[in-house]
This record gives C-alpha cells, structure tokens and sequence, in this order.
C-alpha cells in the first residue's frame, strides 16, 4: 500500500532523521523533495505545496532546529500535517435512520458494487444489523446478478424487480420491503457510467430526491489518482455526498486520491477496500494511514483484526489442551485459519513497524501456509492428535500424499514440537500467544 510514495518519503526524510547538522536550507531542501514525492504520488500541485509550507511554517515557528531530535520532531510534523491532509478522525457513518438508507454511487468499474456486498457484511457481522441489498442498476443484467452472488455469498437478501426499468421506483419499493421484512439498513447499489454525465447525474440525483438516505457514499476506485478526485468533484456537486469510498487499496496505488480527495470535496473518506474478499474492508482512519505513508506500521489495526478472530471460550480450550500436553494439528490448523481471516500477509505485514520496508522486494505469498495445510490434511486423525506416533514410513506416505517432500515433513513436525514447549513454558497466554508465534512457522 502506497509502497512508492513511502519509499520517496523515507528518502526525502532520511538527512532530518539523522544526527547531522540541521539548517534551515537543508528542511527547505527535504520538503521539496517531499512535495515532489506528492506529485509524483499524483497529489494536486497546490494541495502538495500548500502542504509542504505549512510543515515549514510550523517547523521554523516551533524552533525544530534547535529541539533534541530535530529530524523525529520533523517527522511528526510530516505526519501530523499529512493526517490532517487526508481528514483528521476517522467518521462513521449514519444508521439513524429505521430502516437507515445508504446510496452507493460511483462509476462503472469502480468496486461500487463490490462495495455494497462488503459494506452489507461488515454492518452485518460488527454492527449485527440486518441489511437489504437492493439492486437498481437496471442497465446491466450482470450488475443485479453479480449483485446476487454476492449476497448469496454473506447470507443478506438482495432485492431486484426483473422488467423493471425505473431505479427510483425499485428503490422506493425496497424500502417499503425491509420496513415489511425487518431490515434496519438498506443499501442501494445504483448504476454507473464509464465516464461522468448527464443522464447518469440526473438520474441518481432523482433516487437521492426521492429516497433521501441517511448516507450518500461515493466510491472510487484509488488506482485512478487525480482522475478519482475530479470525478469525486463532479459527483459531489450534484449529490452533495456523505463520504468517499477508497478501492482497491490492495493494488498499485500511488496514494494521490488518498490524500488530496478531502482537500477538493471537503468530505471524510469513510471506508477503504484493501482485497477481493467480503470481509476485506476497513474504517479509514486518516492518522493510521499516516503512519502507514511513513513507514511507521499500524499496530492498532493489526490489533484490532487480531481480536476480530480471538474467541476467549476456544482460547481456554486450547490452554487446558496445552497444560495436559494434548495440542495437536488440528489445533495448529485452526490458528492457521484465523490468522488468514486477518488479511492478506502482505497487508499485515506492513502494519508492523519497519516491517514493510525490510520486505518490499519480498513476494509474500498469501498462501504462505499452503504447503503447511497441505501436510497437515494428509495426515490421519490418530496421526494429527498424536504426533509423537509418526514414523519414517508415516512421513513418506503424507510427504506423497501433500506433494511435499520428507524434509518439509520432517521441518514442521521440528517446528511444532519447538512451539509445543514453548507454550507449555508459557502457559496462560493462550490462543493471543500463539497467534505471534505463529509468525515464525510461515
């Protein structure tokens, strides 16, 4: 995530993070790099060097040349500023509404409805409301029906009129549904172009009109750059939206939309899609985001996902099947499975500090455990719940039967049975505890 602007940051930051002398000349000369850093991300040129001033402005005026550390307080300057920049506290979204109405808009190709099954999942599994998809592009059979798919895939009822051509009538009548049916959200995923125009604006300018949402979010597509922050200009004018929608976060982003969108629509971004899957969405938090540009990590984040998958009631189980030494591999297997709920590991990754600039020219495989599962799964049960009992004919038979070889077999039965007792020594942090040590297994 925005791998290049944080490595021409790191570069134009590296003179002031040192212990050499600091001179006004030289933060003149680091903030022009940094502003050129932002440009080349696809940052405005104004909204970049109206950035760099104020950096400067603070810096001369809190006296950084003559603090202790110079080039940290700088640095948090950077940061600060750059927080500010892309909105300051994260914002969340309104559900005041019974049921509450969410507009989707956005462009054809942008992940709006995507999106939408994302968002239905996310209110649904860490708000516990009970969303109505409703499908109102009525242009694109493959829009409604991938509108479906997704729904089938979460377990959120999705709402379509087959013939009807009139969005703002689906949408009405939808409402009336989930006000029928016990739905507290209603989110409407509505048509996009390939390009800004008048029609298309007319129209979900009506189904604004006529529904009046609670929420308005725009969703954009962050791998467009300064294309995403004019379009968001555009759409704002007419719909006065609610918050902006970052996409495809996961991807080669330079960061430009990131950054500069809230400057130009003085509106929050809310959410960031960061992956394919339905539970690879986040609340944007603009200061975690600038210690992410940086290069700082976002351990909260990390944490945060961490408790997502920490169950206490199979946390207690596992440390009572630690103490009478009776963790197996199919214990082992369900750590697996929760970290891999967590996110992509290069997402993670470069949410531990420094971690991300050790392995940017690493390719971090998201089946890192692949190999690992595929040994655990040839193994029988007796095998799985007692390790101790497999032999030199054992090894061969699962070794074939993973496609691995006997060493591989032979490796992870060594780290298991490491981690094994360095759990046993550690007894009583439980499922957390493994969950770090887990790092060391990839």
């Amino acid at each position: 995530m925005f791998e290049s602007l944080s490595d021409k940051l790191d570069s134009a930051l590296h003179v002031l993070k040192g212990h050499g002398q600091i001179t006004e000349v030289n933060v003149a000369e680091t903030l022009k790099e940094v502003r050129r850093a932002l440009v080349e991300a696809d940052v405005n040129y104004k909204i970049a060097k109206d950035f760099t001033n104020r950096v400067k402005e603070k810096a001369l005026g809190q006296n950084v040349l003559t603090a202790l550390k110079p080039g940290q307080v700088m640095v948090k300057l950077v940061k600060d500023e750059l927080t500010e920049l892309m909105g300051g506290e994260a914002e969340g979204i309104n559900l005041s509404g019974n049921p509450s109405v969410i507009l989707m808009s956005g462009l054809q190709g942008s992940g709006k409805t995507t999106f939408s099954g994302k968002l239905a999942n996310f209110l649904k599994n860490k708000k516990n409301k009970k969303p109505l998809l409703v499908a109102c592009d009525v242009y694109r059979p493959a829009a409604i029906n991938q509108l479906h798919v997704v729904g089938d895939q979460i377990g959120v009822e999705v709402y379509s009129e087959e013939g009807n051509q009139d969005p703002v009538a689906i949408a009405q009548t939808a409402i009336a549904h989930a006000k029928s049916n016990g739905h507290n959200v209603v989110i409407v995923d509505t048509a996009g172009r390939l390009a800004v125009d008048e029609e298309m604006m007319t129209e979900i300018a009506s189904i604004h009109r006529e529904i009046k949402p609670q929420e308005t979010l725009f969703v954009v597509d962050s791998m467009t750059g300064q294309d995403a922050v004019n379009t968001a200009k555009a759409f704002n004018d007419r719909l006065n939206f609610d918050g902006v929608v970052l996409t495809k976060l996961d991807g080669d982003t330079r960061g430009g939309a990131a950054i500069s969108i809230k400057s130009v629509v003085n509106k929050p971004i809310k959410f960031i899609g960061t992956g394919e899957k339905m539970d690879a969405i986040d609340v944007f938090h603009p200061s975690r985001m600038a210690d992410r540009i940086l290069g700082m990590g976002d351990v909260v984040s990390l944490v945060e996902r961490a408790q997502d998958q920490y169950d206490e009631e199979e946390a207690r189980k596992l440390q009572k099947k630690i103490a009478k030494n009776q963790f197996g591999f199919d214990d082992f297997l369900s750590q697996i499975q929760q970290i891999k709920k967590m996110g992509s590991m290069k997402d993670l990754m470069g949410m531990i500090p420094g971690a991300g600039k050790m392995l940017k020219d690493v390719d971090i495989d998201d089946d890192a455990f692949k190999h690992v599962e595929a040994i655990i799964h040839s193994m029988t049960p007796e095998e799985r719940s007692k390790p101790s009992i497999i032999n030199s004919s054992r090894k061969k038979r699962i070794g074939k039967g993973s496609g691995t070889s006997v060493q591989q077999v032979n490796q992870l039965l060594k780290q298991f049975n490491q981690m094994s007792k360095m759990m046993k020594m550690m007894q009583g942090g439980g499922g957390k505890k493994m969950m770090q040590m887990m790092k060391g297994m990839r």
